[in-house]
């Protein structure tokens, strides 16, 4: 029950992401709906599919597990490791500096990165299924973004390196907040002592 509550939840989440990548049809639902009844929409069905994935992931922990293979204990490590600087690339695509103009979509970096190295630290089937389907779509949308002839919004300033300064301290701030509180409480598993 869980799987199929999970896949549920991926198939609206990027159902509705994937609406952002076709222009023609964004356009036409904009038109129906108007800006705003798209933004709503938008994030009515992307905060619904987010919250199947949650409670879908939760309830297949709880009850449903399927191994497919055990990854060693040193994955887990380099997963930790490599969390600060997928953080790091997420909030260096708000707070815009020289990360950002490297990188170009550090957002899609930081949620591949995150995904690849979460699927590294984890060997059972619903782990694969939603680390494989983050990691499949960040993918998509970044080949995605070479064929677009819109940019799709108004661009936003770039600032310098003190913005990059802002951007990792910010992210090793959440960075700890995410490993010490969110982890460990919300997802049941300790980032430390692993």
């Amino acid at each position: 029950m869980g799987l199929l509550v999970l896949i549920l939840g991926l198939i609206l989440f990027f159902g509705v992401h994937t609406l952002t990548i076709q222009r023609k049809m964004r356009v036409q639902v904009i038109a129906a709906t108007g800006e705003g009844g798209y933004k709503i929409g938008y994030a009515l069905v992307s905060f619904a599919g987010l919250a199947l994935i949650i409670w879908g992931f939760a309830k297949y922990r709880a009850t449903g597990w399927i191994d497919v293979w055990n990854p060693p204990i040193a994955l887990k490590h380099i997963t930790v490791a490599l969390m600060l600087p997928a953080i790091i690339m997420v909030v260096a695509s708000y707070i815009r500096g020289r990360i950002y103009t490297t990188l170009k979509h550090p957002m899609l970096t930081g949620i591949k990165l995150w995904a690849a190295a979460h699927l590294l630290a984890n060997g059972d089937l619903g782990s694969i299924i939603l680390f494989g389907s983050f990691l499949a779509w960040a993918v998509y949308d970044r080949i995605s973004l070479k064929s677009r002839s819109d940019a799709g919004a108004p661009p936003i300033p770039v600032g310098g390196p003190g913005n990059d300064l802002i951007a990792i301290a910010v992210g090793l701030v959440a960075y700890l907040a995410l490993a010490f509180a969110f982890h460990p409480v919300v997802i049941g598993v300790p980032v430390v002592g692993v």
